[in-house]
């Protein structure tokens, strides 16, 4: 059997789990941030729109599989409520970074992800994969918990306009790894984002479990990965047989 040349993982749930997050809080603050900023509404009024708006494009993300950043719906809400603005206004990236500061803060790495990660850097490239509407939050967080380093490429839903389990956005990481789909292993904890999607595009792929997904998740999902770990710790442990791939 030949040995994968790269190695893909899921960032949120995989390798890192959030502690603790609020979005009633977190709208809360936009809300602050935003009118800080000098957009003048009512808190309530723009809750309303916000969900409104994030509610719209979230059938757009879920269902067509393509990626809407936060700027967008922040923009659309704002729009509603009166304020003329577009999406490239620098004071609404300034506010959705206090928008998602406190999520940042929460990311913790999982026991054994950074032992796991050096291992697959003795052996393969390694990529990550992650389905979020604002990249920054991605690099920022990979930057605080000291493992940028150690990943060859890094693709954001946010920056491919495709979200997992669509094939585009693996075919692109392994496209920048220079790996044909079947030199490659992916490990993530969704069954169907990645689970589904690596399959589809051709991959090997390992469930682990997190605190977004169980066993029991992955059983009533019917697919079937190629690997079934009890965590990051049995992927470590088990790497040698996991990455003969053919």
């Amino acid at each position: 059997m030949a040995r994968a040349k790269a190695v893909i993982v899921d960032y949120i749930g995989t390798l890192v789990n959030a502690r603790y997050y609020d979005m009633d809080a977190s709208q809360r603050t936009l809300h602050k941030a935003l009118t800080d900023a000098g957009f003048e509404m009512d808190l309530a009024e723009f809750l309303e729109a916000y969900t409104q708006a994030h509610e719209r494009y979230r059938t757009v993300r879920y269902e067509q599989l393509r990626e809407v950043t936060n700027s967008v719906w922040v923009c659309e809400a704002l729009n509603n409520l009166g304020c003329t603005v577009n999406q490239e206004d620098s004071r609404i990236k300034v506010a959705l970074n206090v928008f998602f500061q406190k999520y940042v803060e929460s990311l913790e790495l999982r026991p054994y992800a950074e032992k796991l990660l050096r291992k697959i850097k003795e052996h393969c490239k390694l990529g990550l994969v992650s389905n979020f509407t604002y990249a920054p939050v991605i690099y920022a967080s990979l930057r605080q918990l000291g493992i940028n380093h150690h990943f060859d490429t890094v693709l954001v839903s946010h920056e491919s306009g495709w979200r997992k389990p669509h094939t585009q956005i693996f075919q692109d990481a392994l496209r920048k790894l220079h790996a044909k789909a079947e030199e490659a292993v992916f490990i993530g904890d969704s069954p169907l984002e990645d689970i589904k999607g690596a399959e589809a595009a051709g991959m090997k792929t390992v469930f682990v479990p997190s605190q977004f997904f169980t066993l029991k998740d992955l059983h009533d999902s019917n697919q079937k990965p190629s690997y079934v770990s009890r965590g990051l710790d049995d992927v470590y442990r088990n790497f040698s047989k996991i990455i003969n791939v053919r």
